[in-house]
């Protein structure tokens, strides 16, 4: 029987922390980015611009069994979500279309920045998804083309993934942020490491024959209050000095629940916050 194989377009950060996993496994993995150099050794480079019309040339020419779409906007504006995220899953479809693939599933990967919720309440897949800014409503857009594309899709709803060039956080409180503690203002993280391990959850799952639902939240175990993450911060950092006025960077406040992956069989390399900071501190200098 020959291995599975699963197209990655869009495959960056955590589609190359993706592809590495699904190698390990055994899969046939291609990745579609515009500069293939910097594709995982294994992985088949697919050099293609997803706001382009025009199929790649070295597109794939046997069966995709999977595809995740992973890409990340370019431009931070409404037309730039637009393009990653709505034309671009709409150009790879044609494609696929026009070579005759039909995947077994499709990954979307999308975000919890669909949900608006403000009250520190907490969500899951049946909660409501009606975002007002414009991130959130394309993205939402995004998805509903995904499930409605004729193939069997998830979308996967990832909260705030940090991690190995993703520290944002850390360096603010190196420079003395501050974050007002009450009310508290709830945020939702994964690890890099375990975003990309959901989504090859999912695709072994489906490939084994388990029955997948149309949503999932990857989120860790543990949505905590910013304040407490930047105190453990501090303390870890050694971080003695910070500035006398509260500063935040968002406004939501709600806490994702993980319960419907888990109930499927996955676990969180880094169930918290705490785990996954120390592994990214670990081996360098504080």
């Amino acid at each position: 029987m020959s291995a599975p194989t699963v197209l990655i377009a869009g495959c960056g950060d955590v589609g190359s922390r993706l592809a590495e996993q699904m190698l390990a496994k055994g899969w046939q993995v291609y990745g579609l980015r515009r500069n293939v150099a910097r594709l995982p050794a294994g992985v088949i480079g697919v050099a293609g611009d997803l706001f382009s019309e025009d199929c790649p040339e070295n597109w794939p020419v046997g069966a995709v069994d999977y595809l995740v779409y992973c890409a990340a906007a370019t431009d931070h504006d409404e037309a730039g979500y637009r393009a990653a995220y709505i034309q671009g899953l709409r150009h790879v479809l044609g494609w696929l279309e026009d070579y005759g693939q039909v995947p077994e599933r499709l990954l979307f990967v999308s975000s919890s920045s669909v949900y608006e919720q403000k009250d520190g309440s907490w969500i899951d897949e049946s909660s409501p998804a009606q975002p007002l800014a414009y991130s959130g409503r394309i993205m939402r857009e995004a998805e509903q083309v995904a499930l409605g594309s004729g193939i069997p899709a998830s979308v996967v709803r990832l909260t705030g993934i940090y991690g190995p060039g993703r520290e944002w956080l850390l360096t603010q409180v190196r420079r003395g942020y501050r974050v007002a503690v009450d009310p508290p203002l709830y945020g939702n993280r994964i690890h890099a490491d375990d975003a990309a391990g959901l989504l090859a959850f999912l695709l072994e799952a489906n490939q084994h024959g388990r029955k997948l639902e149309d949503c999932y939240i990857g989120v860790d175990d543990a949505p905590a209050p910013l304040a407490e993450v930047v105190a453990w911060l501090r303390e870890y950092l050694g971080v003695t000095e910070w500035a006398e006025d509260s500063s935040v960077r968002r406004t939501g406040s709600k806490r994702c629940s993980n319960a419907r992956i888990k109930a499927l069989g996955w676990e969180p390399r880094y169930p918290s916050f705490r785990e996954g900071y120390a592994a990214i501190l670990a081996d360098r200098p504080q």
